[in-house]
């Protein structure tokens, strides 16, 4: 048997991570997927626990005996920080192996918190506090209003995942941000080998929305299904310049902050599977994918795995020159959808606690029947 796509993308420089974290993986099949296929890290997010708390038996058990007094939001932490901290321990070799490269799991601050930077800065702090796991990652919006708590808490040494990244310039703003947060560390004595971030960058949400405007607009149809794999490389050129400048070579020792392709199941099923894995591979880059994308490339993905983030980034430039030709602003189409996405996230989180609530009440009533 030959070494599994998802290790040769690893060896390639590429940490598959997997977006679906719940509390039956961890007790089922996670071990399995880090030691037979080489999976290296994981992300969670609120809709997916709310499917998994809300619709399976797996919490029941740690719900029940939750304090009585404690708020949805409180009662939903301590569900989610189990599991990250199972989580966190599962991939504890992978972290170790790496020298704590890699074998990172994400939880996120609250959604209601990504137009509020400060806030977003007194969460993350208490929320990599209460997993306290060396290799928890703090998932912060790439908001403008949260770009100074990325810089704030990379300063402080916690580990962040920048997310809702859809702009190049976005990129750049949480790139340079972290950079900043690198170099207080250094200043206060830190040892920068110990602080780690990626940053990610939305795909598939891209292309559904300029494939629309390129219907409605009547466009070229073959400039469908391009926008985010050239949105992505140009950003991975300019993570090129910006690891090659004399600012990022005088923090010796440091990790740098790896692009991550989140948003990586293809919506469109005339698409291929592994669109968004295949056509992203290189060095110092993490791709998150969604089951059936992590399935598909565990069982078809032989043969897809090649360097491939660096090909014909011209072409790449063209494909966006021809959208904005076509009338297409990509700088609108990322607005919108960073918009969207923090309403979305928000929205998710709003779904969660209700059912949250509901299941705390549903089993208090089945305690009080089984003692009446």
């Amino acid at each position: 048997m030959g070494t599994s796509p998802i290790r040769q993308c690893a060896d390639l420089g590429c940490s598959i991570w997997y977006d679906n974290l719940h509390r039956t993986i961890l007790n089922g099949d996670l071990l399995a997927m880090i030691d037979r296929d080489g999976l290296r890290g994981m992300t969670s997010n609120p809709s997916i626990f709310e499917k998994s708390i809300g619709h399976s038996t797996d919490y029941d058990d740690q719900i029940a005996r939750l304090d009585k007094s404690l708020d949805d939001v409180a009662a939903f932490e301590a569900l989610a920080i189990r599991d990250i901290q199972g989580a966190c321990d599962q991939f504890l070799p992978v972290f170790a192996q790496t020298k704590g490269a890699d074998g990172f799991v994400s939880l996120e601050v609250s959604p209601r918190l990504a137009r509020d930077g400060k806030g977003t800065v007194i969460e993350a702090r208490r929320l990599y506090a209460a997993v306290n796991r060396p290799n928890v990652m703090i998932k912060v919006p790439g908001s403008p209003e949260c770009i100074p708590a990325i810089e704030t808490l990379i300063g402080e040494g916690i580990n962040i995942n920048t997310t809702l990244l859809f702009a190049v310039s976005a990129y750049l703003d949480t790139a340079n941000a972290y950079i900043a947060g690198l170099e207080h560390f250094k200043a206060a004595g830190g040892d920068l080998s110990k602080v780690a971030g990626v940053a990610s960058f939305f795909l598939s949400r891209i292309d559904t929305a300029v494939d629309k405007l390129v219907d409605e607009k009547h466009a070229d149809g073959k400039l469908k299904g391009k926008a985010a794999v050239a949105n992505a490389k140009v950003a991975y050129s300019e993570y090129e310049k910006l690891i090659a400048s004399p600012r990022w070579k005088a923090l010796a020792g440091a990790r740098p902050q790896r692009l991550l392709w989140a948003s990586t199941g293809t919506k469109n099923p005339a698409y291929p599977k592994l669109m968004y894995v295949e056509t992203l591979i290189g060095k110092d880059t993490v791709n998150t994918v969604p089951t059936e994308t992590y399935n598909e490339l565990r069982d078809h993905g032989e043969g897809h795995v090649k360097l491939s983030i660096t090909d014909d980034l011209a072409g790449a430039k063209a494909s966006l020159a021809a959208l904005e030709a076509a009338g297409i602003s990509l700088k609108a189409v990322t607005d919108q959808l960073l918009a969207d996405g923090v309403a979305a996230f928000g929205k998710s989180f709003d779904t969660l606690l209700p059912a949250v609530a509901a299941k705390r009440k549903a089993l208090a009533k089945h305690s009080e029947g089984a003692h009446s």
